[in-house]
């Protein structure tokens, strides 16, 4: 063992040596390398940033809530949107219905949405999503307050002009006031903010994100915006989330009593939950993963060759040197090693040089895409160069190993 470490230190050093000998030849060598890791980290920060806003998304949607609709999440080939657009749409009181008779679930809120401008003096935020909901709504969903409180039941039921505005939104028309007690206008009406949410971060849609939402009772929302011609999002909270499909079962039989549908009539709602968008994203993440892989990994197969070109480049340039080392004395082993050491450097300087120029390039993505450069993505960078190395120097160092000494020193 310790003979073998003090061949590859050994190695290392001659392979030091040969690079910088060399500073020009390897720098060009990396280029294909650098391309490549270049493309690997891209592909990989714009696919990271992409899933974890997607998941963001879907952790807002939660996994143990039902969404009672008029309309389906998922549409697919064939999709008969006139089957849909005839339904009634769905009403506030089936809450209290879902509430009295479900043995499943923890709680029932309606949430009406539309998109409109706030305003506050001379600020305003265009495309801000306002979203009526009842008192109970926190226990539906997780919100999380910075400060003050979210509306009571007495807020609803009298229909106050209150409202609770995501952080988004708060530094938008309140960069420098406390935003709490103050009125905002929303299409001109005044609404007293009474509760500030914690920032969630942008997912893949930044104006869907809650930093960008202001909620308001629903008593207030129906007398302002109307809510007879709207469609209404009947949220339900189930008590256990491995009994999701037991509560689909319920809420199903429990809907066609409300609506008073016969017997053979089909449903006319659709009961959505985030494992069908979950379905229906796959083979788009499947697709993206495999067109992104096929493309990095035609650019480092490129690097890689030029890698193999210049080394077997080397091997020849050293020759007689190699007949020397072998003349007295150095084994097949220490010389595989030596070439085997340059070429993963040669690699690793690439990589080096290519994580350097990605992190611009990741930043600069962001500003456009949702990215995100983690240290696993530059582990596996590294990991990478280092296995292309061991590849593609393979060739070139067994060709060196096995020279025989006395061809060596003749080499011209």
């Amino acid at each position: 063992m310790g003979t073998f470490l003090f061949e590859v230190w050994e190695g290392f050093l001659i392979a030091l040596r040969a690079l910088r000998v060399n500073k020009m030849r390897s720098i060009l060598t990396t280029l294909g390398i650098i391309i490549g890791i270049v493309s690997v980290t891209g592909m990989a920060t714009v696919v990271n940033g992409i899933e974890r806003g997607f998941e963001q998304d879907m952790s807002e949607l939660g996994t143990d809530v039902l969404y009672i609709e008029k309309w389906p999440w998922v549409g697919g080939p064939g999709f008969k949107w006139w089957e849909y657009i005839n339904r009634p749409n769905i009403t506030a009181d089936l809450a209290e219905a879902v509430e009295a008779r479900s043995q499943y679930a923890l709680a029932a809120t309606p949430v009406a949405q539309t998109g409109r401008t706030v305003s506050y003096g001379s600020k305003s935020l265009s495309g801000a999503r306002i979203s009526g909901t009842a008192a109970n709504y926190p226990e539906v969903h997780n919100v999380d307050l910075e400060s003050g409180y979210f509306f009571n039941e007495f807020d609803n039921r009298s229909g106050r002009d209150v409202c609770v505005i995501g952080a988004q939104v708060a530094e938008e028309l309140f960069p420098v006031e406390e935003p709490l007690g103050k009125s905002i206008r929303i299409s001109g009406h005044r609404y007293q903010v009474i509760g500030v949410r914690v920032r969630k971060g942008s997912g893949a849609d930044s104006q869907m994100s809650e930093d960008f939402a202001i909620t308001i009772p629903f008593n207030a929302f129906k007398r302002q915006f109307g809510v007879s011609r709207r469609d209404i999002s009947l949220q339900v909270k189930i008590a256990n989330a491995a009994l999701i499909e037991e509560a689909r079962d319920e809420l199903t039989g429990i809907l066609r009593v409300a609506r008073k549908l016969d017997a053979r009539a089909d449903n006319d709602f659709e009961i959505n939950e985030q494992q069908s968008l979950r379905e229906q994203i796959a083979p788009i993440k499947a697709a993206i993963y495999s067109i992104g892989l096929g493309l990095t990994a035609l650019a480092l197969l490129v690097g890689g060759i030029g890698v193999m070109n210049i080394m077997f480049v080397s091997v020849k340039e050293r020759t007689r040197e190699i007949g020397i080392r072998k003349a007295v004395g150095a084994p097949r082993r220490a010389i595989l090693v030596q070439f085997l050491i340059e070429a993963v450097l040669v690699c690793l300087l690439g990589g080096l040089i290519g994580i350097g120029i990605s992190i611009p390039v990741s930043l600069l993505i962001k500003m456009i895409l949702p990215a995100y450069l983690g240290p696993g993505i530059v582990a596996i960078a590294f990991g990478i160069c280092m296995a292309i190395g061991m590849v593609f120097g393979l060739a070139p160092a067994w060709t060196a190993a096995k020279a025989e000494p006395i061809d060596a020193l003749r080499y011209e």
